[in-house]
């Protein structure tokens, strides 16, 4: 049989609980100020092509630089040799040597490069603790739905990469400031129909209005291929390699 002490007790515990409860709550018309801190985990999956230079591993001191190619559209899916049909890895698939390790992946056929960002930066961390790369000269490329993917990244880890050279792309403006320090290289054909001009010119305008000074390139007369002139000028690769963070 519950006393009145009994009563009285459990009415007070009532009390504090109710009291706890309205505490842990926002007051009403207005703003508490929060945080949400949890460690999630996500599997990412990426085929790619690896390429090693020739002297690769006589030296097990040298370090290498190393250069992440982003492909286009086309080359999605789960075929890894589609990735060899353009750019960098096509080059080397035509016996062209390179100095550097070369990294190109895979986009999944229901995905783009953009959306990708995570994979990426998982697979590099992979590669920089499997090989002997050398961390203040890691480039990133990309050509069409890679060049979306390379400002992307970039923007992402603006202190990962000592250079970026997107092709026929588009990023975002707001986003450019966050990369005014990296030695940038864009390229773009002024007859592009696919993705327009204007697309890389913003981001171009955009970094140099944050105080950064990107080269740019625009081919008079060149559509959407503005990738073949870009990867056979030398001067490409010698500016490439000049830089490091």
């Amino acid at each position: 049989m519950m006393t009145t002490v009994h009563v009285m007790l459990w009415a007070a515990c009532l009390a504090m609980l109710a009291t706890a409860g309205e505490a842990a709550q926002p007051a009403t018309n207005a703003q508490k100020p929060c945080i949400f801190d949890k460690t999630i985990r996500k599997k990412v999956h990426l085929g790619y092509l690896l390429y090693l230079p020739a002297d690769y591993g006589k030296d097990k001191s040298r370090q290498w630089p190393l250069v992440l190619f982003l492909h286009g559209a086309g080359e999605r899916g789960s075929d890894i040799s589609k990735v060899a049909y353009l750019g960098p890895p096509a080059m080397v698939k035509d016996g062209r040597q390179f100095p550097f390790i070369l990294v190109s992946p895979q986009c999944p056929e229901d995905s783009w490069w953009d959306r990708e960002t995570d994979a990426l930066s998982a697979l590099l961390d992979e590669i920089e603790s499997k090989y002997h790369v050398d961390k203040s000269r890691v480039y990133l490329t990309g050509l069409s739905m890679g060049g979306y993917g390379t400002w992307a990244l970039a923007t992402m880890e603006p202190k990962r990469f000592a250079a970026i050279a997107p092709i026929c792309g588009a990023g975002n403006p707001s986003r450019a400031a966050l990369i005014k320090d990296i030695p940038t290289w864009v390229f773009h054909g002024d007859k592009d129909e696919v993705v327009p001009l204007a697309k890389s010119q913003e981001m171009v305008d955009a970094i140099k209005a944050a105080g950064g000074n990107p080269k740019f390139t625009i081919y008079p007369g060149v559509g959407h291929d503005s990738w073949t002139a870009t990867y056979s000028n030398e001067d490409f690769w010698k500016w490439l390699l000049e830089q490091k963070k």
